[in-house]
């Protein structure tokens, strides 16, 4: 058994949701943000089998794209001015962040 957590965009988590509950997975959906652009993310916590990890990867890589977003800078208020970039920057956002846990145990009630 694992826990994937996936960590994606909000733009595409709607669409991921779906997608999961076409394929059979069951989802927690939590609102989070992300802490390099302090943007909002959305957190899924999804349980399974150890032999559709790999399903479960593909319908998230497939759900969740990547894309170049224009980010303000944010003023080094107390922090270091050497890095400050005045002016707005061109960044990748979005894909997705996983992380895949072994579980010991899993009951749903």
């Amino acid at each position: 058994m694992k826990l994937v957590m996936a960590v994606v965009q909000d733009k595409d988590s709607n669409r991921l949701m779906n997608a999961l509950v076409d394929h059979n997975f069951r989802t927690t959906k939590l609102a989070t943000t992300g802490g390099f652009l302090k943007a909002g993310n959305t957190t899924f916590m999804i349980g399974t089998e150890d032999h559709r990890v790999d399903k479960l990867l593909s319908v998230i890589k497939e759900n969740c794209q990547s894309r170049d977003q224009m980010v303000a800078p944010v003023s080094p208020m107390g922090g270091n001015a050497d890095s400050y970039v005045p002016y707005p920057v061109e960044v990748e956002v979005g894909g997705a962040t996983i992380f895949v846990l072994p579980i010991e145990q899993f009951h749903h009630f």
